[in-house]
């Protein structure tokens, strides 16, 4: 967010009050700078959406990871981005306490519905992505129901996505996965629900809304004149 003020007027300087991911009362100062006023009105909007916003997904990780903290499941992000802030979103949600799942297309295989569909089968669609991106890179494919695992499991998965389970399922699946694999909990994931899904034993537990619709937090930019 500081960042902003210089990028407008490198004569601009900024100082951080707080750490990334510390824990602040409401009013609490949290960065100063100091310059022009034209500067600093020039770059106010743009740092106070981005510090909003960013400090809105990093309370909302918070929140969630508290939540699982003692259960020995993570908490990790998504994808589901708001365009051109990914990497500062990743960010936020380290900031809180969680874990980065993927950055793109490019370091791990999701294979999704669309994905088996054409594939033929979720075995099939397993064996061409390992086909062609050898034994290292991580494959992660998408199941709605228990009875695909053991088919998955067998063609090579490293992690399998279980999609919108009740928490019953999950924990089959936990028990029939008996290590075999990684095992992730998605879809609908709350607040409310997440300390249950937990408790199933899953290793991570992604939840989307993190970053495409946590509130953002309410900040301001307050000036003062200082006489030069």
């Amino acid at each position: 967010m500081l960042r902003t003020f210089t990028i407008v007027d490198p004569e601009v300087r900024t100082l951080s009050v707080v750490d990334d991911g510390a824990l602040v009362e409401e009013g609490s100062p949290l960065a100063t700078a100091t310059g022009s006023a034209r500067s600093l009105l020039a770059a106010e909007r743009v740092a106070l959406n981005l510090l909003g916003q960013l400090s809105g997904v990093a309370t909302a990780t918070r929140e969630l990871a508290d939540k699982i903290a003692d259960t020995g499941a993570s908490l990790v992000d998504t994808r589901k981005t708001v365009p051109g802030l990914r990497a500062l979103q990743k960010s936020a949600v380290l900031a809180g306490g969680g874990e980065n799942h993927r950055m793109g297309l490019y370091d791990a295989v999701l294979i999704k519905d669309n994905h088996i569909a054409v594939s033929g089968s979720a075995k099939a669609a397993v064996k061409q992505a390992r086909s062609k991106v050898g034994p290292d890179v991580t494959i992660e494919i998408e199941i709605e129901s228990v009875d695909e695992l053991e088919t998955v499991i067998s063609a090579g998965a490293d992690v399998v996505m279980l999609d919108n389970m009740n928490t019953e399922d999950m924990a089959v699946a936990v028990s029939l996965a008996d290590g075999r694999c990684k095992l992730e909990a998605s879809g609908g994931i709350t607040m409310a629900t997440i300390r249950e899904v937990a408790e199933t034993g899953v290793d991570m537990i992604s939840v989307g809304w993190l970053t495409h619709s946590a509130p953002a937090l309410d900040v301001a930019l307050e000036l003062d004149y200082i006489e030069s």
